[in-house]
């Protein structure tokens, strides 16, 4: 299993694939995010169409989660964050950046 360290002030996506890209892993899975967040970027689709997306971005401290998978050496990552006010928010995540705190991944690499 690849652990991923995502550090203060760095981005979760940017860092996860140039690790990936260092240690020569094209395929896998994500099979836990775990952290901190202090904005990011999430997309879910309408009800009418499931071919679109709603992209929204959000600048609050959130307690994250999420899996995924590595295809073709970019993550692809759908994640749970957690308000202040108890509510949660899902979906695909194009981004997310790091300010307090710290987001780890666990990949396990496909063989």
């Amino acid at each position: 299993m690849l652990i991923i360290d995502v550090p203060t002030g760095a981005e979760v996506l940017e860092t996860a694939t140039k690790r990936l890209a260092e240690e020569g892993i094209s395929t896998g899975v994500i099979v836990s995010i775990v952290g901190a967040v202090d904005r990011c970027r999430i997309s879910t689709m309408p009800r009418d169409d499931a071919s679109k997306d709603i992209i929204r971005d959000y600048a609050e401290p959130f307690e994250m989660l999420g899996n995924g998978e590595v295809r073709e050496g970019v993550p692809h990552v759908h994640c749970t964050v957690g308000r202040e006010d108890g509510l949660a928010l899902a979906g695909h995540r194009h981004s997310a950046h790091v300010g307090h705190w710290f987001v780890r991944l666990y990949v396990i690499p496909s063989t």
